[in-house]
Parts: C-alpha cells; sequence; structure tokens
C-alpha cells in the first residue's frame, strides 16, 4: 500500500533549513602554500604589502589553488582580491591591517549602489575561504569619525560612501573559519548574491559607538551556516537584507539562511531586514545568547522596501539586558505607526510578513517587551509563540496581526503586558 507523509509548516520548514545546512560544503584542500614574504611583504606594520599579498594570491590562483600564509606580523594593507581555490590563512599573531589613506580604497558600485573597495573582496570566485587564528582589522576609526560628522552615512545609497571589511560578490563555496574581524569602516563581513557559504568560530569586533559596524550581513544570499559566532560590534550583529531602498528591482531573495551557537554582546541583535526588497525565506535561529544587546529579535521593512519574507523560526534563545525584546514591524524605522495610520495601495515593495515563529525564548530586563505590527493593508498572518517569556519595564503591543501560541507570558512593571490595537487577533492557550 503507498503511504502518504503529511507534515505540518513548521515541520516542513525545518526540515527545509536542516537540507539546507548539509548542502553547505567546505572549500577545496589547498595544495602550495604561497609566502607574501618572497614577493616583498615585510610584515612590519608600516610598509604597505597589499603588492605582495596579491601577487602570492594571484600566483597561488594561476596554479589550480593553494594557501597564502600571512605569518605572524602586521600586514598593512590597500584592497587585496581572494581568487578561486585560494585560501588566506592567517596564523596566531599575524594581522593584515586596513591602510588608513582613504584614498586607496576606490569608489566602486556596490550593491548597486555607490560604494568603495573593501579591504578583502572577491567577485565570482569558488572554493574560497579566510581561516586561521589571526586578525583581519579594518583600522576604520578615522572613517567612524567622519560618518559621525555627515548625516546618512549608513544608508544604502548615500554618496557618503565607506569601504566595508569582507564583501563576497556572487561566490560560491566560501569558508571563514576561526578568524578575528574587526574594526571594519563599515558592514564588517557581506556575502552578496553568494551561495554555500560557511561563518564559523569566528570573532567580530567594534566599539559600541562605531557606527554601521553589523558583523555579518547576508545580503541576497542562499545557504548560508553562521555558527558559533562572537560578535561585540556597534550595529546589526547579524542582518539578513535583500536589496536596497526603493529598489528598482528585480532582488533575489535571502533563503535557507541557519544561525546557531553564537553569542551577541553589544550591537543591534539579529535583524532581518530592514532592506528586504528581495523577500527572505527559510531561515532559522537557535541557541543563540545576547546579553546588552539594543534589540533582541527583529523582523523589520517599510513600504520602500518590503518583499515576502516568511518561513522564519526563532527557537532556543537567551536574551537579557536589551532595550526592545522582540520587534516584528513594518514601520522602520520606526516600530509603530503614526496615529491615524490608513491602509496604502499595495505595490512591489510592500512587506508581506507571514509563517513567524518564535519558540522557547526567556527574555529577561528589556525597556520594552517589544512590538508585533503590520500594515493595514497587508496584516500579518501566522505568527506563532510558543513557549516565550518576557520580562520588561513596558509590555508588548500587538496590531494588524494574527497572533496564537501557547504558554506566551509578558510581565510589564508600568502598564498593561500586552495591548492589542487595531486589526489585532490574538490566541493563546
Amino acid at each position: 500500500m503507498k503511504r502518504t507523509l503529511v507534515y505540518s509548516r513548521h515541520a516542513r520548514v525545518m526540515l527545509a533549513l536542516c537540507a539546507a545546512s548539509m548542502l553547505i560544503a567546505l572549500p577545496a584542500i589547498a595544495a602550495p602554500t604561497c609566502d607574501p614574504h618572497a614577493y616583498g611583504a615585510r610584515g612590519d606594520g608600516k610598509t604597505k604589502d597589499t603588492a605582495a599579498i596579491q601577487k602570492a594570491i594571484d600566483t597561488c590562483s594561476a596554479q589550480g589553488g593553494g594557501t597564502v600564509l600571512l605569518s605572524s606580523g602586521t600586514y598593512l594593507s590597500a584592497p587585496i582580491v581572494l581568487k578561486s581555490n585560494v585560501t588566506l590563512h592567517l596564523d596566531k599573531g599575524a594581522t593584515l591591517l586596513g591602510s588608513p589613506d582613504h584614498a586607496d580604497y576606490p569608489a566602486r558600485t556596490e550593491f548597486r549602489a555607490p560604494g568603495q573597495q573593501s579591504l578583502i573582496s572577491a567577485h565570482g570566485a569558488t572554493h574560497i575561504a579566510i581561516t586561521g587564528e589571526g586578525t583581519v582589522d579594518g583600522n576604520g576609526a578615522s572613517w567612524w569619525a567622519m560618518a559621525r560628522a555627515i548625516k546618512d552615512t549608513g544608508i544604502l545609497g548615500s554618496d557618503h560612501t565607506r569601504p566595508r571589511l569582507v564583501v563576497l560578490e556572487h561566490c560560491q563555496h566560501v569558508l571563514l573559519e576561526g578568524v578575528t574581524f574587526q574594526n571594519s569602516p563599515m558592514w564588517q563581513i557581506v556575502p552578496y548574491y553568494s551561495d554555500d557559504v560557511v561563518i564559523r568560530n569566528v570573532r567580530i569586533l567594534a566599539p559600541p559607538h562605531a557606527p554601521n559596524t553589523d558583523a555579518i550581513d547576508p545580503f541576497s544570499s542562499t545557504n548560508v551556516l553562521i555558527d558559533h559566532v562572537f560578535a561585540d560590534v556597534g550595529d546589526d550583529d547579524i542582518a539578513i537584507k535583500s536589496g536596497m531602498i526603493n529598489s528598482p528591482g528585480p532582488d533575489a531573495p535571502s533563503r535557507n539562511i541557519t544561525i546557531r551557537n553564537c553569542t551577541f554582546l553589544h550591537g543591534h541583535g539579529v535583524s532581518v531586514g530592514s532592506e528586504l526588497a528581495g523577500g527572505a525565506q527559510n531561515i532559522l535561529v537557535e541557541h543563540v545568547r545576547m546579553d546588552g544587546t539594543d534589540n533582541g529579535i527583529r523582523v523589520k521593512a517599510n513600504r520602500d522596501r518590503g518583499h515576502d519574507v516568511s518561513n522564519i523560526v526563532f527557537r532556543d534563545m537567551q536574551i537579557d539586558n536589551v532595550k526592545y525584546g522582540l520587534i516584528i514591524s513594518e514601520y522602520y524605522p520606526k516600530v509603530f505607526p503614526q496615529a491615524g495610520e490608513s491602509a496604502q495601495p499595495i505595490g512591489r515593495l510592500t512587506p508581506h510578513f507571514h509563517d513567524i515563529t518564535v519558540e522557547n525564548v526567556t527574555i529577561r530586563n528589556a525597556k520594552i517587551a517589544g512590538a508585533i505590527v503590520g500594515l493595514p493593508e497587508v496584516p500579518m498572518p501566522g505568527i506563532v509563540l510558543n513557549h516565550v517569556s518576557i520580562s520588561a519595564q513596558k509590555g508588548m503591543v500587538i496590531g494588524y496581526a494574527q497572533v496564537s501560541g501557547k504558554d506566551f507570558h509578558v510581565v510589564a512593571q508600568d502598564g498593561q503586558a500586552i495591548t492589542q490595537t487595531t486589526g489585532a487577533k490574538l490566541t493563546l492557550h
């Protein structure tokens, strides 16, 4: 007799996410070792070693692949480009330090917007890696000073640009492992339209007030695993993106992304958004600890940057000492709609959030429990909260959303624990 298996929506999501994790492969094992010292690198922190490092990369790539080894020392460098089948390995005590000269970072179009070349980049490369126990340091302090003096330097599409630290464009089979990445002028690690990316056992650091120093921003990328990452930065610890504000399109989604076993201190927490013109699907965040981040969980967009955002699971998380505990809002950069908000015409960039599950999550010592607020023209269905406990000074607001769950508790010191506004449909067991 033929059997038919019927899975629940949640089970289907989890199967898809597990399958995505298994697809991720390691870069090919590199054969020869190419030493930048053979091409004139000094590693003295004073001499620019850009040409020597790039020559070592190019030589390894021309030989069919290999490892470019940075031994102990400080390698001052302008931007370098990683090539297919090449591993950049930084020994313990080795630092790749970004040049302090702003003129060393050429202007370029990046993410379909004005930008500058990152310290490490790759375009169309396969089987590439950055490994070791060393450090990649963006030397970003002078860039942060500029950003603080000029408004909107952190917005994608701004004319006042800054380089990122690592940008991997249209790449496949990528591994970042063991290295400390720190002090980027702007976003630190960005897989852009890339597939099969593993970021594992890395540390990502920046001062808490360093502007726009997101740790990892998967951007229109697929099959991404972020595992055992420690981040202490000045902006989003993770921000999943898929298109710029007012994007004319087309934009590919970010899809099949797993974030697990991570610890985040300073930063803005785990975000899906806000730039989501291509949408985002099949995202799992689990076994994550946050303490002192500005926010905990955020799914965010607005009418000028949204699309389909669905099949997202946050589970087994401990979040402490945050401003907002749980935000699912389509009004970014605000959280709540203005008074008298009315329905607007539905367009290509209208966000459509649905089928989002939060389970086995404890949030303590939040200032505001959070908000789950959809648009009047597209209310959010399928928001599920199971075994979620939030203690905060102020409570949770729910509007234009269908929220269900069991064992969902909010304890607020001031005012109501849960406030239902227009369009809220709350079913708890």
